[in-house]
């Protein structure tokens, strides 16, 4: 059947209804055979791959994150179920399970030479990535710049209109199944060689200055008020830097790691790229 026979929305929930295959063929994974259950494996990585289906989502009504745990769970089956093959390309020469994502020009994705996504990521129209990594089972908003060296780590979720600059690392979780992977929603801008890790989230329009390392026991802090917003969330529609907080201990005093969120903006207000370097720059933070 042509893939423009296809009624995709069916198929996405025909791929929901084998939730529970899954679970069971995880469950009794030390006896795998590859002949007769790869292709079911297969079947949920290629939704992966289209965007049918996804790791994780954002429910708009708790604004809690929540875990697909059959689908990361049919990615360690992934593995399982490929043999190691080399691959030549020209002078190079990779060994590997997975195999990499195909057919750029027909989804709308510009990838420089250098790029490199695994099948059973997703790239929506209009994304660009230089030379750049985004491993299994991430998900990449439309619009969206993964700019040269930065990673996508595996199931990470990264929204529309984002600009993940160079350099960023965007950590990846594939076990245990039901940890959250890191979060990154529409329109948030990361600064260069940031590290954002271990199931944290930064959300919608927010601007990270350059530097900045975020996981879940980082605490984010207002300048103004000096209060501890969260841990390891940085809110939407404000810019954070990278910051250090005194803490005594028995063996002296010390500076351990902050965020520290120096602007709230309005609701979709947008920076010019001159006004935001203009006001990092002023807390003594590049871009």
């Amino acid at each position: 059947m042509e893939n423009s026979d296809i009624d995709w929305k069916e198929y996405a929930m025909e791929l929901m209804s084998q939730k529970g295959a899954v679970e069971e063929l995880f469950e009794n994974r030390e006896n795998l055979d590859i002949n007769r259950d790869r292709p079911l494996v297969e079947k949920i990585i290629s939704g992966l791959d289209r965007g049918l289906i996804r790791v994780a989502q954002v429910n708009p009504e708790t604004d809690l994150v929540e875990v697909n745990e059959w689908i990361k769970k049919a990615i360690l089956l992934w593995f399982r179920v490929n043999e190691m093959q080399t691959t030549e390309v020209g002078p190079f020469e990779y060994v590997d399970r997975l195999k990499l994502k195909s057919h750029y020009d027909a989804s709308k994705v510009r990838v420089v030479p250098g790029a490199l996504a695994r099948f059973g990521s997703y790239l929506a129209p209009g994304v660009v990535l230089m030379p750049s990594f985004v491993n299994i089972g991430a998900y990449v908003g439309e619009g969206t710049m993964v700019d040269t060296w930065a990673t996508v780590g595996s199931c990470a979720q990264i929204g529309a209109r984002v600009h993940l600059s160079g350099g960023v690392g965007i950590g990846g979780v594939l076990e245990p199944p039901q940890a959250a992977p890191v979060v990154v929603e529409d329109d948030a801008y990361i600064g260069s060689r940031s590290m954002i890790v271990e199931g944290a989230r930064v959300c919608q329009g927010a601007v990270v200055g350059a530097g900045v390392i975020l996981n879940p026991s980082i605490p984010v802090i207002d300048a103004k008020s000096g209060d501890e917003i969260s841990r390891g969330i940085v809110p939407p529609w404000s810019v954070a830097v990278g910051a250090s907080r005194e803490r005594k201990f028995e063996g002296g005093t010390y500076y351990l790691p902050c965020v520290l969120v120096i602007k709230h903006l309005e609701v979709g207000e947008r920076h010019s790229k001159t006004a935001l370097e203009d006001l990092l720059r002023s807390h003594g933070v590049a871009t």
